[in-house]
């Protein structure tokens, strides 16, 4: 974990901010009236934001089982992590594997402000916080802390959900996968959600449009667009899906959706050279 503990005067409550929106989104209590604000104007013309943020948790929670009972992963590196609503990816994870080892990254101070709760590991096992930004790589591999609870020498699961729809394409949000995804050893996966356009073009628009009034980016892509980050990778079946239909039999869901119901794409792929 970072040495530097955040003041209450280092967290600007006064912007929304998305990893506090999708904790609203999930019925959790660590928000502000600018996030919740923000994500009422959402609900009021996206109606399934909420259905949308548990599919979303669902797919982590299968994934992340899949991963370590299935696939033996001992580590997981989970970059956007956002808030630690339980359970979240390390309880998931040493469920099924009391071993395992978890880092989570994100750059919300309010995240590391509630860091303690995510550092509740198994005796076995560890999980620690990292506050890096994914836009800047070197902060995440560089750090003592990651090092300390990861051999990045052997198989990592890297964990990038629901981060890459804020990644606009001047960001380069492809090549920013594909450089982290460089830094893991073979037999590595990256598992993988991320936001589809709504079938009704006129709610995608408003929905951007409510996010970048808050000063925030959010891009829908394709189910082909999301298939690219894993280039190079085996991917594991059913492939790139909706992310209802991602391992559905898996019994880790937090409500019941169809792919009709919500706008989510996901995928795991496994790294093999």
């Amino acid at each position: 974990m970072t040495g530097y503990r955040f003041r209450s005067e280092d967290i600007d409550t006064s912007r929304p901010h998305s990893a506090r929106m999708y904790d609203y989104f999930l019925g959790g209590k660590t928000h502000y009236a600018a996030d919740v604000q923000a994500a009422e104007q959402v609900l009021s013309v996206w109606p399934r934001a909420k259905v949308w943020a548990r599919a979303n948790r669902s797919f982590m929670h299968r994934s992340t089982h899949w991963l370590a009972a299935e696939a033996g992963i001992r580590q997981f590196l989970d970059i956007g992590s956002g808030l630690p609503t339980e359970p979240n990816l390390h309880q998931v994870a040493q469920r099924a594997a009391a071993d395992a080892r978890v880092v989570y990254v994100d750059h919300d101070p309010i995240v590391l402000t509630y860091a303690d709760a995510l550092l509740h590991s198994s005796p076995a096992g560890r999980a620690t916080y990292l506050h890096a930004d994914v836009l800047r790589p070197e902060t995440i591999f560089e750090a003592p802390a990651l090092h300390d609870t990861l051999d990045l020498s052997r198989p990592v699961a890297l964990s990038l959900n629901a981060l890459l729809h804020f990644v606009p394409a001047e960001q380069g949000p492809y090549e920013l996968v594909s450089h982290l995804v460089a830094q893991l050893a073979p037999g590595s996966y990256l598992a993988l959600s991320h936001g589809a356009p709504d079938e009704d073009p006129a709610v995608t628009a408003r929905v951007t449009e409510l996010y970048r009034s808050s000063g925030i980016t959010v891009v829908g892509r394709t189910r082909d667009e999301v298939a690219r980050f894993f280039d190079g990778l085996e991917q594991v079946e059913p492939g790139v899906t909706m992310i209802s239909a991602w391992k559905p039999e898996i019994e880790q869901p937090l409500t019941e959706v169809t792919g009709a119901d919500v706008a989510l794409f996901a995928g795991v792929g496994r790294k093999v050279g």
